[in-house]
């Protein structure tokens, strides 16, 4: 099967190597254009693309695919390069863009997305991050055939799996692996025509996808990450930040500030109990962790980082930064 693939991070690399592994011809890469990245802020080719560069197959790059937007050129020039590439499917995995109708409806199979939630459960940008950060007993991966909406299209393939007490990266790894494995099945379905389609619940218009009535209907949104989200609250529930602390590694990285600086929390747990300390006092730092009062319990922090140093546990982390007891995050 000729197949064009649409991705740009980790995520997608995985199953663009798991549809090349299966034999298909990837006769186009889409990817976002080169970033800058790393402390020398060099232009940095995604992983899709790396990939795509290793195995020889042809790249593409537009800034847009918006035939009507900002840059049309560039937008002509995919057309008529995925013209060429004529597929008979679209795998489309964390692109980055949004396909506008005619890039829809050019692939005979049309386009399949690979989404890591349960959808409708966590349409959207960061559907691991939310998952976690919402206390979701299970996510997983849905096949999705693709329409114009915000992942609202008709889902073909579901697998769950255990969140546990996975951060983010670790749950990431765990998806993409179940991603790649399910394109390709899902591939070899449609080629023979067994694809089956079970919709999902729709929104009325003008009904916001935050609203009661959208959470009735089992649909939840995934908003992107914000930096600004890795301040710790110190008085919420130690559970609910155990999740955060979770949730945000490798990204943004919870955080609290002590005498001055800003300390990153990457692993974490919640310690049940109840102290007359104000939240964000430290109740104990020793090779056991950082035991920190919450506004409902403590948490128990296990690896720590300052800035510019490296990410250490907590032994480590306190030969350089002792800390005692009634010092308080804030």
């Amino acid at each position: 099967m000729k197949v064009v693939f649409a991705g740009t991070p980790e995520f997608a690399r995985v199953a663009l190597a798991a549809i090349h592994a299966a034999g298909h011809t990837v006769s186009l890469v889409l990817t976002q254009p080169d970033r800058p990245a790393g402390r020398g802020m060099k232009l940095q080719a995604s992983p899709v693309k790396q990939f795509a560069l290793e195995h020889g197959l042809p790249v593409a790059q537009p800034t847009s695919l918006r035939l009507d937007g900002k840059y049309p050129q560039e937008a002509e020039q995919a057309r008529a390069a995925l013209q060429h590439a004529a597929p008979d499917a679209m795998v489309v995995a964390a692109y980055g863009l949004i396909l506008p109708q005619w890039v829809l409806d050019l692939p005979r199979l049309g386009c399949l997305n690979i989404h890591a939630s349960l959808l409708p459960r966590w349409r959207g940008a960061a559907p691991i991050h939310r998952a976690i950060e919402a206390g979701d007993a299970q996510t997983g991966v849905t096949i999705m055939q693709m329409d114009a909406g915000l992942d609202t299209g008709d889902m073909l393939a579901m697998r769950t799996v255990p969140v546990g007490d996975a951060t983010t990266a670790q749950l990431h790894d765990t998806l993409a692996d179940l991603g790649g494995e399910m394109i390709v099945h899902a591939l070899q379905d449609a080629q023979a025509g067994h694809l089956q389609a079970t919709s999902q619940p729709q929104l009325p218009s003008g009904v916001s996808p935050d609203s009661v009535q959208a959470q009735a209907l089992g649909i939840t949104y995934a908003h992107k990450i914000d930096k600004v989200e890795a301040a710790i609250n110190w008085s919420q529930d130690a559970a609910v930040i155990a999740r955060r602390v979770r949730a945000f590694n490798p990204f943004p990285g919870a955080s609290g500030s002590l005498r001055g600086e800003l300390i990153k929390c990457w692993q974490a747990q919640a310690v049940p109990g109840a102290t007359s300390h104000a939240p964000g006092t430290v109740l104990q730092a020793d090779a056991q962790g950082v035991l920190v009062q919450c506004g409902e319990g403590a948490l128990l922090v296990t690896e720590l980082q300052r800035p510019g140093g490296k990410r250490l546990n907590a032994q480590a982390f306190l030969r350089g930064f002792a800390l005692v007891p009634g010092e308080v995050f804030v």
